[in-house]
Formats: structure tokens, sequence, C-alpha cells
């Protein structure tokens, strides 16, 4: 994977005005990036229900915004050192602004998925793009005020994404999640560009693993479209879904040779020799799989089960990274004392215990139930990020420090987007699952239910209302059930990667904040 440039090729550090003015303008980069990945968590029903499709469906708005940002994030480092890191920055958010804009007026939803794919795929360069030039704009002895500022927006923007997507779905109309990037973004280039195009770095023309690349894209995409598309066409019975899965593997297999045997791969596979991110690598990915699985069955379970206007399912989110944001500054002033593993562990309990609390809910739980879970999950966001980055970093050369983080990155997008996948097929699996079993039990509580039936009818339901009223219970209470079930899942998921991370060897941040996007 090409290297971005190093804080180091730019020039001395703004003052002033002009300082705020851009670092503003490169924080916004970042938050319009991060809230764009969570705001449309709680508008999928919404946007379904416009749309004329199932919420199943709509979730692929989030799923192949995941898949196509992670396949362009290795093309990053190339990009920087080809065009300049302003350029390739400024170009990113450009795209990124119209990009929102095209889904902003999409017509149906195929439009708005290719246009979401688009989205995705020219944001790879701004996340990394802006931690770079706010490191670059400061004076070298307040660069750890950059890079706190950049962590904080990366954890602000979830906040403000669950609650911000439902405040616009409930009360405008759901184009405006996307509407709302337009200004900002034209700010955000239009100062970067003018304030920063003089600090230009240097270009040089660099070969590209074109092939590296495309076979790169053939897998992820295979495999993402499998997994949005199997529980619609009924998994391993269907052509397609077979086809999407022998291509995705023969397409793995093949991307793994190349890049183990290309001279400068596009994905520097070279750096899992080091046991240290190979293993924390491996728990990063999939402690936030679940973590993201869980952001996106939670909103939609309490919108299209518990009656949760998008407004309300995003305050429940919201405490989560208010804890995050308090105490990550203290986590980060002791994080040059203290093992990573132990920080580490500490979050993957409290991922654990936050996911257990949920599968414990009542079938009614009250918005005060539903929060405290969310408090535990802030403690767990609060550490996990920095603990894993330290961990996975721990053995890499500086010079390989940049590929490092992208592979992590890519790996990280991509779990999360596949996560998703999975997340709201099974859940369909285990509704169905406990809808049968349901069904077994009303029989034998016949008389229950049929006492249940009159009264409806004495209310004032004519006899198919009744009927469709009890059905409808029956198949919120098997959605219930299911989430509980995944809720647990979760939680004995995180709790067992806790080995894992006791196989790498101790580690400790050199010091500073460490960006946790």
């Amino acid at each position: 994977m090409a290297e971005p440039a190093s804080p180091s090729a730019f020039p001395p550090g703004l003052a002033g005005g002009r300082l705020a003015l851009i670092a503003l303008a490169l924080a916004l980069g970042t938050f319009m990036q991060v809230l764009d990945s969570t705001i449309a968590n709680v508008s999928i029903p919404t946007i379904s229900g416009n749309l004329g499709v199932s919420p199943d469906q709509g979730t692929w708005v989030i799923t192949l915004f995941a898949m196509s940002n992670g396949v362009s994030v290795p093309l990053t480092g190339w990009l920087m050192g080809r065009y300049g890191v302003v350029k390739t920055f400024v170009a990113s958010v450009g795209l990124f602004t119209l990009a929102s804009f095209l889904c902003g007026i999409a017509w149906n939803l195929p439009m708005l998925l290719i246009f979401r794919v688009l989205q995705g795929a020219v944001s790879g360069p701004m996340i990394p793009g802006s931690q770079a030039l706010l490191i670059s704009i400061f004076p070298p002895w307040r660069r750890g005020l950059a890079l706190a500022i950049w962590s904080m927006t990366t954890l602000v923007a979830p906040i403000c994404g669950p609650i911000l997507g439902g405040w616009i779905s409930d009360n405008m109309s759901w184009p405006w999640i996307f509407f709302i990037n337009v200004p900002v973004g034209i700010f955000c280039a239009a100062v970067c560009y003018r304030g920063l195009i003089a600090r230009e770095t240097s270009t040089a023309r660099r070969r590209i693993d074109t092939v590296g690349f495309l076979l790169l894209l053939v897998w992820v995409s295979a495999l993402q479209v499998m997994l949005d598309r199997g529980a619609d066409e009924d998994w391993f019975s269907s052509g397609l879904i077979v086809g999407l899965s022998v291509l995705s593997a023969i397409g793995f297999c093949a991307w793994l040779i190349w890049e183990l045997t290309e001279a400068a791969p596009i994905v520097d596979l070279s750096l899992f020799r080091s046991r240290n991110f190979a293993f924390g690598t491996l728990v990063f990915c999939l402690v936030y799989a679940v973590f993201f699985g869980g952001n996106v069955l939670q909103p939609l379970w309490l919108q299209t089960r518990l009656g949760y206007i998008a407004t309300w399912a995003g305050l429940v989110a919201a405490p989560s990274g208010v804890v995050a944001v308090i105490l990550t500054p203290i986590f980060a002033r002791f994080a040059g004392n203290i093992d990573a593993r132990i920080t580490g562990t500490l979050a993957l309990v409290a991922f654990g215990l936050s996911f257990l609390m949920r599968a414990g809910f009542p079938a009614n739980p009250s918005f005060t139930i539903l929060v405290m879970p969310m408090l535990v999950q802030g403690v767990a966001m609060s550490t996990f990020f920095v603990a894993m980055i330290t961990i996975q970093l721990k053995d890499v050369p500086p010079a390989q420090t940049p590929s490092a983080s992208g592979l992590s990155n890519f790996a990280r997008i991509t779990a999360g987007g596949f996560a998703a996948s999975l997340t709201t097929a099974f859940w369909d699996r285990r509704e169905a699952l406990h809808q049968v079993r349901f069904a077994d039990d009303q029989t034998q509580r016949l008389n229950e239910w049929s006492q249940a039936f009159l009264s409806l009818k004495h209310a004032g339901l004519s006899a198919q209302q009744s009927l469709g009223a009890l059905t409808q219970q029956v198949v919120n209470q098997a959605y219930t059930v299911a989430a509980l079930d995944l809720f647990r899942l979760f939680g004995i998921l995180s709790m067992i990667m806790i080995p894992l991370i006791w196989i790498t060897r101790r580690s400790i941040a050199g010091g500073g904040p460490v960006a946790a996007d």
C-alpha cells in the first residue's frame, strides 16, 4: 500500500484566526464522513417505507456505503503520493458533497444504492487526509491538540448521527439526511483549498497495483452482495447466491496470492507477520463488527417492533457517545502508563456486559431500561479504539505505520459492512423460528387466544382486523425475542475475544491521544 506524506513533509504550522478556521473546516470534513456512517441507521424504516421496499432491503443503504468506503481506503496512500494530500482531500470532499446531493434526489432504491456506493467510494481519503492536514497546520509542540480535536470529532459524530437522522426523518424528509452535507462540504472544500493549496505536499508518479485493487474489488463486492441478497434469494438454494459465493472465494484466493507475490502490493499483507498486528486486527475487526451490527439492529428493532419514532430511537443510542466523549480524554491521559491489553480487556468486558444487559430486556422496556446498556457501551467505546490501535502498531516500523493504519481501517470498515448484512439476515431467520414456536404454543393455549380475539371484536374491530392484530402481536414478539438472541450472541462473542488480546505482547501507547476513527 502506498504511503501518504508524513507530517514532516508539510511547511511549519499556522497560527491565529487562519489556524482556527482551517482546523474547523478539517474537523467538519471528518465529522461529515463519520456522521454519514451512522445517520442512516435510524432512518432506514423511513427510507424503506418512502421507497416502497422492506427494511431489510433498506439496510443496503448502510452496508453498500461501508463496503465501497472500505475498498477505497487502500487507494488513499497512492492518491496522496500521486496528487498531493491537499488536492486529494479537497477532491474527496467535493465528490462526497456531490454524491450526497445525488443521494438526496434519488427517486428509487436502486438509484439511491448506486449513489450511496459512489459516496462511500469517494470518501476513502477524507479521514486520513483530515488527520494528516490537521497535524500539519499545528506547530509541532501542539500536534497533540490537533489529534485531540480530530479524535473528538470522530466520537461526537456518532452521537449526532442517530439524533440528527431521527429528527430529520420525523420532522422533515429523509433526503435531508444527505442534503445537510452540501453546505458543510462546500465550506470545507473551499476553506481547505484556499488555505492549504500553497502547502501542498510533493508528488511523484507512482505505480499502482491495479490487478490487486481489481481483485480486491471483485471479492469484497461479490461477498457483500451475497450477504445482502442472501435472505431474499433463500441463500444457497439460489443460483445467484451460489455464483456470488464461488466468485468471492476464487477472487479472494487470487487476490491473496497476487498480494503475497507482488513487489508493491496495494495491501501490505506482510504486516501480519507481527503477532500484535495479526491478533490485534482480528480482535479489532470482530468486535467492531459486533458493535456495528448492534448499532444497526437496535434502532431497526425499536422502530419496527416497539413503535419508537426515529428521534427517540436516536436518543436511546446517544448516551453511549456522551460517555465516550467524557471518558476518552481521561483514559488517554493514563494510556502512556497502562498496558493496552488491560484497557482492551476492559473495553471487551464493557461491550459484552452492554449486550448481555440488552439480552435481558423485558417485553416492553422503558426508555430508562433501554439507555442503561448504552451507558456501559460508552465506557467500552472510550477505551476500545485507543487500546486496539496501540496493540496493532506495537511492532510496526514507523515507515510502515501508514500502511498498517490503512490496512486496519480497510479490514474494520469491511467487517462492519458484512456484519450489518449478517445481522439483519440472522434476525429474520430467528424471527421465523420463534414464530413457529409461538404458533405451536398458541395451539396449546387456544382458549386464551379465543378470548383475546373476542375481546378485540367487542372493542369494535372486525373479525379480520382482530385476527390481523393478534398476528401482528405474534410477529412483533418473535422479532423481539430474535433481537434479544442476537444481543446475547454479541455479548458472548465480545467476551470470548478477550483471550486473543492476551496472546499479543505488552503494548503501551507512546503518549498523545490516538485517533479512533
